[in-house]
């Protein structure tokens, strides 16, 4: 009950942080709307991709980029949820929290889980908006799709979460948000297809290949069409192990008493 009651409360102190918090729910929904009704637009016309799935479906651009801003929503608001911990832990709060008569990993892990269903409440608002503009997936899309943007999200909270182990200053955070986030989402298959860039540069197309963030987006993509993408799950899962282990290292006692 012990274990209950303080994973209930920090998923509702991360709630309530959100919710109160206006500027960054319209700040998450306006940059993924931007690139959906503005860029999509001159993407399509430059590149020629007008029917582009590798699961056979015929589908607009705009449609084909949905995953991939589903999964930049989520990458972002992993990355706000770790900037709190780093807020937290200048102001004495983490240090509490880690001392609780609990696990640390259970503590850690309950706070990433918080942070990720904060970011699914936005990628759900997201899709509402983009719904009502015509751009919509299979109806049964969205259930298959939400076991795999909880993975997501719970990887790209991981990758926040250790960001934050290793960075002790609030300000240093913020610049390598920025440093981490706009690689990820640009090389990556988020709005555009890995073939299209293999025709451009082999390079780059290696690296969109071996990018964690590529895989969640085709994850999340099969998902929304009722398909598993056995790779890009393995990967993703994968992923997530790797950066909340090393998360746990980071934020082991004898470095958190050092920070």
């Amino acid at each position: 009950m012990s274990a209950l009651s303080a994973a209930s409360a920090i998923a509702t102190r991360e709630l309530a942080r959100f919710v109160t918090q206006r500027e960054r729910f319209l700040a998450a929904l306006v940059r993924p709307l931007v690139w959906l009704f503005i860029f999509a637009a001159g993407f399509r016309a430059a590149l020629g991709l007008s029917i582009i799935a590798p699961y056979k479906t015929y589908i607009s651009y705009e449609t084909y980029i949905l995953p991939g801003l589903c999964a930049m929503i989520l990458l972002f608001s992993g990355m706000q949820s770790s900037l709190s911990l780093v807020h937290d832990r200048e102001n004495g709060a983490m240090r509490l929290m880690l001392t609780a008569p609990l696990p640390r990993w259970f503590m850690l892990g309950a706070k990433l889980l918080a942070g990720a269903l904060v970011g699914l409440v936005q990628v759900a608002a997201f899709l509402v908006i983009a719904a009502l503009f015509g751009l919509r997936v299979p109806a049964t899309g969205y259930a298959t799709a939400l076991p795999a943007l909880l993975l997501s999200a719970l990887m790209l909270g991981a990758l926040g979460l250790l960001l934050s182990a290793r960075i002790k200053q609030l300000e240093n955070f913020a610049g390598v948000m920025n440093f981490v986030i706009f690689p990820m989402f640009f090389c990556s298959s988020a709005l555009y297809p890995i073939w299209k860039m293999q025709e451009s540069s082999p390079l780059l197309a290696k690296l969109c290949e071996i990018n964690p963030f590529t895989h969640a987006v085709e994850l999340v993509r099969f998902a929304f069409y009722g398909q598993l993408n056995l790779e890009a799950l393995g990967w993703t899962a994968l992923a997530t192990v790797v950066f909340f282990v090393a998360a746990l290292r980071g934020y082991e006692p004898a470095r958190t008493r050092s920070s």
